[in-house]
This record gives C-alpha cells, sequence and structure tokens, in this order.
C-alpha cells in the first residue's frame, strides 16, 4: 500500500545531509514551509544551497535559516527587501554567495528541470553581467541567453491539502512555486494544512499529482502565524 504520510516534521527532513540543494516554496510569506523549515533547522544540515524566490522575511522561516548560518548559497530573484536584513547582513560579511535570477527565468529554469529540458534561450539578462560566461546566440535578430534547469535534492513547499499518495491541491496564490519545484527535486516534501481519504480530492482540481511527491506531513493551518507589521501573514 502506497502511504507518503510521515508522522512527524523531523522525520521527514532527517535524511537532508550537509552540502543538499534544497528548493523552499513561498513567494515571501505566502505558502512558505514554516514549520518545514524550523525541522531543517533543528535537523542541523549545513552548508545548503537555498533556492527561493527571495532571501528570507523578518526573522522567521528561510530567513531563520540563514541566522542559524546553515546556507553557504542563495539562489533567488529577490534578495533585498525592507525586512531581508539577515540576509544583507551576511552577505555584507562575505558569509553567504548569491546567485541572482531574474525571477521569469528562475521560474522556467526549475520547471526545464522538472520537464527533463536540457536548457532554454532566453532574452532576459542579455547584456548585462547576469550573462557573463553563458552562451549567447542570435535568433530571429534578437539575442538570447542560454540559461541551464535548476535541479534540487530536496524540495520544501507548502499546500492545502493532500492524501496519502501525495497528490495535492493549494489554497490560491500560496501555490505559487510549489508545483514546479516538487517536479524539480529528488525528494519533494510536503507539509498540508489537512491529509484527507483517497478519493476526497477531486482530480480535477489536483495540481501536483503524487508522483511528484515523496513525504506528505499534516501541519494544521494555525499551527504557525507568522507576524509582520502588527498583522497575521
Amino acid at each position: 500500500m502506497i502511504n507518503k504520510i510521515f508522522d512527524s516534521l523531523q522525520a521527514a527532513v532527517a535524511d537532508v545531509h550537509d552540502g543538499a540543494t534544497v528548493m523552499i516554496g513561498g513567494f515571501g510569506t505566502a505558502g512558505m514551509p514554516a514549520e518545514l523549515i524550523d525541522a531543517l533547522i533543528g535537523q542541523g544540515a549545513r552548508d545548503l544551497t537555498i533556492v527561493n524566490n527571495n532571501a528570507g522575511n523578518g526573522d522567521t522561516g528561510l530567513a531563520a535559516l540563514l541566522k542559524a548560518k546553515r546556507v553557504r548559497k542563495i539562489i533567488c530573484s529577490f534578495p533585498r527587501q525592507t525586512d531581508s536584513y539577515v540576509f544583507d547582513a551576511l552577505y555584507r560579511a562575505g558569509e553567504i554567495e548569491l546567485e541572482l535570477v531574474p525571477q521569469g527565468n528562475l521560474a522556467e529554469r526549475i520547471r526545464a528541470a522538472g520537464a527533463g529540458i536540457g536548457g532554454f534561450f532566453t532574452p532576459t539578462g542579455y547584456g548585462t553581467k547576469l550573462a557573463e560566461g553563458k552562451e549567447t546566440r542570435l535568433i530571429d535578430g534578437r539575442h538570447y541567453v542560454l540559461e541551464s534547469p535548476l535541479h534540487a535534492d530536496f524540495a520544501l513547499i507548502k499546500a492545502y491539502r493532500g492524501d496519502r499518495w501525495g497528490n495535492l491541491v493549494y489554497r490560491k496564490t500560496a501555490r505559487n512555486f510549489g508545483p514546479i519545484m516538487a517536479s524539480a527535486a529528488k525528494v519533494a516534501i510536503a507539509q498540508v494544512s489537512n491529509v484527507v481519504p483517497l478519493g476526497d480530492l477531486d482530480p480535477e482540481v489536483i495540481v501536483t499529482p503524487g508522483i511528484f511527491v515523496q513525504r506528505v506531513v499534516e501541519v494544521p493551518q494555525a499551527a504557525h502565524v507568522v507576524q509582520k507589521a502588527g498583522q497575521a501573514a
């Protein structure tokens, strides 16, 4: 019987190894798997390469992982925001590497990995420092840069509901990078607000099929509330 449900967050992340590449879903705090990140901090893996939309907010979630100095390199689109002071301090001190990737390129590089695509040409970044060292090509009179797919050892994502086969549905825009990260990682770990019986998820609304998910952990929706500017995010 296929059963991908794990009893605890700690068990789900127990084998994340030092030096692993870990994709973390979320657009800021929306869809961020905060409990899985906390479990990863407790687990102790170091020298991680993190792939995320940004470089953390405040002192929680991804920012807490950075603050614990478990991350060697971050690949993201928005490293600097008003509350990204943890990353900012680490970067200025030379304690973390940054690979800056335009958001459209980031999404497509992740999607390409999941789709088995060896690379793609894009005009984004041509003629800038982001294109240095990369192959360029003139296609139909326009210059393009060759971008490579982004693979990961693990993906930590958050979904709304899931079943024991790993099928997932998301809550509105909290979906963001979750589906493509699940497909691009060797091991996709999903925290869900509710685990439901097989058959309760309408096949027409399943966004991430279970074939892309290896582990599911139930975390009640109210278990982790991120406070920002006096409001719950």
